[in-house]
């Protein structure tokens, strides 16, 4: 399927199934004013993360990959009001208007934007005892998908709900020759060994 195709089959699941929502409008808003990349979940695919996290029943959830926070607002919306969403930013500038996202979505008190390089910050995690985690979310930098994972399973119980975001590559996932570091990445994530 095209590019173009994907694009306009996701707009129709949005406009038909996820209808508007203007906190999430807004946080693409705000998202776009501070020049982030424009890499965020659709909101189909937000709508999704919403459910999945609610079908596991997450009390307790982490994000590996915060951009601008409008995935982060997807996944908050599924805990309750004393649930936990850590969520993990390398970037100061994209963790700040994260921040102000989720203030502006209510949702400030359970999520917990910590900066720095996910390999980094995730060893704390554990130490200060966050998990287990019931959902986690992977949105990262692919080429460590792999590590990602790992963490993800130690972090993790039995019927923790995992999602890992953009692992096709665009059809490049089946490329074993590739030298691509994210369809390299994301490769070594499925490998048994």
């Amino acid at each position: 399927m095209s590019e173009r195709r994907w694009r306009a089959v996701d707009a129709y699941f949005g406009e038909t199934i996820v209808g508007r929502d203007s906190v999430l409008e807004a946080t693409l808003k705000a998202n776009a004013a501070a020049a982030l990349p424009s890499i965020d979940v659709s909101p189909a695919q937000g709508k999704l993360l919403t459910l999945i996290a609610r079908m596991a029943r997450a009390r307790k959830a982490l994000e590996i990959g915060t951009l601008g926070g409008y995935s982060t607002i997807c996944i908050a919306r599924a805990l309750p009001p004393d649930g936990l969403l850590v969520t993990l930013e390398a970037d100061d500038k994209h963790a700040a208007v994260a921040r102000a996202n989720v203030a502006r979505a209510g949702l400030a008190d359970r999520v917990d934007v910590r900066v720095g390089p996910a390999l980094n910050t995730l060893p704390r995690i554990e130490a200060e005892g966050l998990g287990p985690f019931e959902f986690v979310f992977i949105d990262a930098d692919k080429s460590n998908n792999a590590n990602y994972l790992s963490w993800a399973l130690r972090l993790s119980r039995p019927g923790t709900a995992i999602v890992v975001d953009n692992v096709v590559r665009d059809g490049r996932i089946a490329d074993a020759a590739s030298r691509d570091p994210d369809v390299t990445g994301t490769r070594r994530m499925f490998d048994p060994t």
